[in-house]
């Protein structure tokens, strides 16, 4: 990246230009007026600092408004095609893919079914790209960043993913590099869980606040751990892989064939608590959630095994219930935890709450959300050092 010395007319100018960017990206297209007055400027310098951005092909006009005195007022905005890039989560049984551009709006998300695809990290990711691509009526060469989630561990630094049961065709070294080559992007791999917190902090039950744990219960069982707006992957990118740990003796008194959390949260423990056979879904055993008090007591009292070593480790102030199970409980089920914790803390501790339990605040598609941030944060500093640069 280019170096501009402090206080220079030159660095002086990438400032405001750098300025102007932001401000059309937080409110939208702006008229030359507006954002004079937005930044402070005088009118003729926002004059320039568009002038600029319209010269590099970051902004455009985009229609007019009618001011307070005179004929209209052209307003301009941040192309959404100036850069873009993918947000991928691959599952189970699909793929779900959509693009992000640097103004975060909104695109269609595509959902492709793993079913007859060729398994491997290239196939997987550049499907998901040309679909993504294709829905959104976006030039496939306008990707320049890709988000990967993915249900295993990430060892960012060292191209490595372990615990990779819903990734067939994956190797466990290199799957970055592989796709980086396919598909001439930069491409960043993230856990799954991860990628459903930060979406959280963003966006969800978690934005006020300090730190949280993130309780993930679906396919599998994992948690998200959040300090201070910052997701800590651990030395390995296996922090918060508690799905294979065992679990305490006392929840076997309730779930005598559990061995480790996954058998107690995951599919195969959820499913038969809610009455399903082998062959169901988490999503349709689920549905009897709703009108079944006893069901929810049940799930609950699984539940809060998790958030008491969650909280033991830990000591979050907040700890939110995600993935389907904790989604499809709700309030209710994040209540029923909450008395639980409450009812059973030392008697000194409490006349204070120390951990509060929420559902989700992200019900749908979380883990596109967290990559849709990421990406739009990845893009949106891309394109203010290519301004410095200009």
């Amino acid at each position: 990246m280019t170096t501009i010395d402090p206080g220079t007319p030159t660095w002086l100018r990438a400032h405001n230009d750098r300025t102007a960017f932001r401000l059309l990206l937080e409110h939208g297209p702006l008229s030359r007026s507006r954002l004079g007055k937005l930044s402070g400027l005088s009118k003729p310098t926002a004059g320039q600092m568009i002038q600029r951005l319209e010269r590099v092909g970051l902004i455009q006009a985009m229609g007019e408004t009618s001011e307070s005195r005179g004929p209209n007022a052209i307003v301009y905005g941040v192309r959404q095609d100036s850069m873009t890039g993918v947000a991928v989560s691959i599952l189970a049984d699909a793929i779900e893919a959509v693009v992000t551009d640097p103004t975060d709006a909104e695109h269609p998300i595509v959902v492709l079914p793993v079913d007859g695809l060729e398994r491997s990290p290239e196939a997987d990711v550049t499907a998901a790209i040309d679909a993504a691509c294709r829905a959104a009526g976006v030039p496939r060469e306008s990707v320049s960043v890709v988000v990967v989630g993915v249900q295993a561990a990430v060892d960012a630094d060292a191209d490595e993913v372990s615990l990779t049961d819903t990734l067939p065709g994956w190797p466990l070294a290199g799957a970055r590099a592989r796709i980086e080559d396919a598909t001439r992007t930069t491409v960043f791999l993230e856990n799954d869980v991860n990628l459903a917190t930060i979406a959280e902090r963003n966006h969800g039950a978690a934005a006020e606040a300090e730190s949280f744990a993130y309780l993930w219960m679906g396919w599998g069982v994992g948690v998200g751990v959040d300090v201070a707006g910052i997701v800590q992957r651990g030395a390995s990118g296996s922090a918060g892989e508690i799905g294979y740990l065992s679990v305490p003796r006392a929840a076997l008194a309730f779930a005598p064939e559990a061995n480790d959390f996954t058998d107690l949260l995951g599919p195969q423990g959820v499913i038969p608590l809610l009455g399903g056979d082998a062959g169901e879904t988490v999503e349709a055993a689920l549905t009897r959630l709703p009108g079944h008090p006893e069901l929810l007591a049940a799930l609950a009292d699984r539940v809060s095994v998790a958030v008491r070593l969650i909280e033991a480790l830990l000591d979050p102030g907040l700890v939110v219930l995600g993935g389907q199970t904790g989604i499809a409980g709700g309030t209710e089920l994040a209540e029923l935890v909450q008395e639980r914790l409450d009812r059973e803390r030392p008697e000194e501790r409490r006349t204070r709450r120390v951990l509060v339990v929420r559902t989700s605040g992200v019900p749908t598609h979380s883990i596109l959300r967290g990559a849709r941030s990421l990406l739009t944060d990845h893009i949106r500093t891309r394109l203010e050092e290519a301004i410095a640069a200009a």
